[in-house]
């Protein structure tokens, strides 16, 4: 999918990506979803880390054998939407020794919610320009998706919160000045450099309340809902229910 979205983003076209879904049917009166069979591949101290991703994932295991090269493969029956967003976590799991290959199976009765993501995002409070004082402010929080000198809007996000949450900070937010200030006090501030985010990467990232935003210069990850109060009255509506 993503190679067909960057065929379309250099020719011109311009687009919003929600996060992919499976087609979830229902087989003998029972909600079904479709279940992968999945090998993985892995070094022998990281197969602890990768076993307890994939259960968090409702990922089961159903084989288990020890390789001669100092690896260990694994096969696993995982639904399909436990793996939306796994492969970059895998590769760093495993420092890019890891090989994962999955095929469709069967479908079997829906397995229940899968939190993939455990931490939340940085979400710009308003449109203006990002400042390096802002920036600055923000990266305590987590890691930044964009430097300073970038145009950004009210929903936007901007970073990758530490904790499992979603912040709204203000990244266009400039010092105020005083009647004394410290000489170089401006300079002293250094901004991590931000994280790239490819598209591929992108679309693993997301969350069902979230959308990559896709034009000809640009790939920007932003919310469904855009005014923040109108986000956050929803999201009380729903801790409610």
């Amino acid at each position: 999918m993503s190679v067909l979205i960057e065929t379309m983003r250099r020719e011109g076209f311009e687009l919003l990506v929600s996060r992919p879904k499976v087609i979830i049917k229902e087989i003998d009166g029972v909600k079904s979803e479709p279940i992968e069979r999945l090998v993985v591949n892995v070094p022998d101290d990281c197969i602890g880390n990768v076993i307890e991703k994939l259960g968090r994932r409702k990922a089961e295991m159903i084989n288990m054998e020890p390789l001669d090269t100092g690896h260990t493969k694994v096969e696993f029956k995982i639904p399909a939407r436990g793996l939306i967003g796994y492969r970059t976590e895998f590769l760093t799991d495993t420092k890019g020794e890891g090989t994962m290959n999955s095929i469709f199976d069967c479908y079997e009765p829906y397995k229940g919610e899968i939190q993939a993501r455990t931490r939340g995002v940085l979400v710009a409070f308003e449109q203006g320009t990002s400042i390096t004082y802002g920036l600055y402010n923000a990266q305590e929080r987590g890691e930044l998706l964009i430097g300073a000198g970038v145009d950004v809007y009210e929903g936007m996000i901007v970073g990758i919160n530490s904790r499992n949450e979603d912040i709204s900070i203000n990244v266009c937010k400039e010092k105020h000045l005083t009647n004394t200030r410290a000489s170089g006090s401006d300079d002293a501030l250094r901004l991590v450099p931000p994280v790239q985010m490819s598209l591929e990467k992108a679309i693993e990232f997301i969350a069902e309340d979230e959308l990559v935003e896709v034009t000809p210069k640009n790939i920007r990850l932003r919310k469904k809902i855009l005014d923040n109060k109108t986000r956050e009255r929803m999201a009380r509506r729903n801790s409610n229910e």
